[in-house]
């Protein structure tokens, strides 16, 4: 693997006194796509939330280097970390194109000017966006509103990108639409921690995968290697994958 760009070491949190995660140890690398599997209730976004500063967190979290650990959600926003959240959290009422320019807040803060041309590179990726710039977002398809969801997220410029089950309660072309736009993301050099119950489809587009079970990692290694283990066909792939 590529130089970490980000590095966990003994994570713990906690939802008051009920302790979630258990000493997780995880790394991505810099342009890499990393998945996080598992069952409900394993911790997944509780990983990306902590991670994301939303909830205390004991252990190490490092970032290009850097402890993070004790860092605001706004710091983290504003260092290049950016999370695309399950519930997608979009301003319903507001048009499409509203909702993207809300996502540029951290290149305002930074200065850039040329943050406005950032729609243009998302409409790129997402043509429907653009076709749809002037509708209220509370009116789109679910996997029109996941589009918006990462676009708005792309247009902070993050250099890590953690998308939490982008492909829930979506049709299965759409699903296959999402993942190829996974795909694509890679090619523009942003890291992706991608959490996902579609095991099938996250371990196919990822570098490295980790299992993610009662909040501590069973399992991980490069994602072609978990894609064969028996134990992770078993559960999350099916016993037909080998037929498919």
């Amino acid at each position: 693997m590529a130089t970490p760009i980000l590095r966990i070491h003994d994570l713990h949190a906690s939802y008051g006194r009920a302790e979630v995660l258990h000493g997780i140890d995880l790394e991505a690398g810099a342009g890499s796509v990393i998945t996080v599997i598992g069952p409900n209730g394993a911790g997944k976004s509780t990983l990306l939330n902590t991670l994301m500063g939303v909830l205390p967190a004991r252990g190490t979290i490092e970032y290009q280097g850097q402890s993070i650990t004790a860092l605001s959600l706004e710091e983290r926003v504003m260092l290049g970390i950016a999370l695309v959240p399950e519930k997608r959290e979009l301003f319903g009422t507001m048009p499409v194109e509203d909702n993207l320019v809300l996502g540029a807040f951290r290149q305002v803060r930074l200065r850039n000017r040329q943050w406005r041309e950032r729609i243009d590179e998302v409409y790129t990726l997402f043509p429907r966006l653009k076709e749809r710039r002037t509708q209220l977002a509370g009116t789109l398809s679910g996997g029109e509103r996941q589009m918006l969801a990462v676009g708005r997220a792309l247009m902070s410029r993050p250099s890590l990108l953690m998308l939490d089950e982008p492909s829930l309660g979506l049709a299965p072309l759409v699903v296959q639409e999402i993942f190829r736009t996974v795909s694509a993301l890679r090619a523009t050099g942003v890291t992706l921690l991608l959490v996902e119950q579609n095991a099938r489809a996250a371990l196919e587009v990822a570098d490295h995968g980790y299992v993610l079970e009662m909040g501590s990692v069973s399992l991980e290694g490069p994602a072609s290697q978990l894609a064969g283990d028996p134990r992770v066909i078993e559960t999350y792939l099916g016993a037909t994958r080998e037929a498919s």
